[in-house]
């Protein structure tokens, strides 16, 4: 038999888990919506962008945390022996978090010592990979490469690792090698990868221009070209340039060689 009592429990169950809900329900909206004031207020005043990430992410984190202890208190359970059953096994809970510990400090560290910001593109040495930082979080940085895929990267990593950051300085340096055959005159071809840069209204005049023979290779002569461009704009003017370059000696008749290998023999003797 199901007596009242247990149907009043069973009621009452009920009623606390429909509160529950709503607390998460509301709870989950009213972060959203406190994130979202937090970052437009950041943008106003002019906070940088990893760095505003960064506090909103430990923001959200403190405030899903009283959430949760929200929604714990409704079921009739003391917050304060939650926090002391979670102060009790903090030896335990830093052990298991030991990672996310150091990823947090690593983050910090990214912050504040600012090896790259939103926006920059690096590579790290760790495991190679590059792309422009699109978003510095409390365990982890964002990378998005250039063919538009997402890395995502341990900021204990970054931080205790050696990165390369390309447009820190706002300016890139290409440098690049375009080989010509050895019968072609090289002042001439010289003469045409300069007026290419020269011609080129993306690429910065007032640093230095280099185009200077790099090697005499087996198959060509190895012809380097040193510019600087804008780092927002650079791969697109790299890119532009070998083709144009290309175009150019084409035009001029000057080849560029595929790798050659000159065969000599001697006739058999009678």
């Amino acid at each position: 038999m199901i007596t009242e009592e247990t149907i009043n429990k069973v009621i009452q169950l009920g009623i606390k888990v429909v509160i529950a809900v709503v607390v998460l329900i509301v709870g989950i909206n009213l972060i959203k919506f406190i994130i979202g004031r937090i970052r437009k207020h950041f943008k106003r005043i002019g906070i940088e962008d990893g760095l505003a990430q960064f506090i909103c992410s430990v923001i959200r984190f403190v405030l899903y945390f009283v959430l949760v202890l929200s929604i714990v208190s409704t079921f009739g359970i003391a917050t304060s022996s939650v926090v002391a059953i979670l102060g009790s096994s903090g030896l335990t809970l830093g052990l298991a978090l030991q990672g996310s510990l150091s990823n947090f400090a690593g983050g910090v560290l990214i912050l504040l010592q600012k090896p790259f910001v939103v926006g920059d593109y690096i590579r790290e040495d760790t495991h190679g990979n590059e792309g422009t930082v699109s978003n510095i979080s409390m365990i982890y940085t964002r990378l998005t490469t250039i063919n538009n895929n997402t890395v995502v990267i341990p900021n204990a990593v970054l931080a205790n690792s050696s990165l390369v950051n390309y447009t820190s300085l706002g300016v890139r340096q290409a440098d690049i090698t375009i080989g010509i055959s050895y019968n072609a005159d090289i002042k001439k071809a010289k003469d045409i990868l300069a007026d290419i840069v020269k011609n080129d209204e993306r690429i910065i005049k007032d640093r230095d221009l280099n185009v200077f023979v790099r090697a005499l290779s087996e198959s060509s002569v190895d012809l380097g070209v040193r510019f600087f461009a804008p780092a927002d704009i650079y791969w697109k003017t790299y890119w532009d340039y070998l083709e144009k370059a290309k175009i150019a000696l084409d035009e001029a008749g000057i080849e560029i060689p595929y790798p050659q290998i000159t065969v000599s023999y001697e006739k058999d003797k009678q």
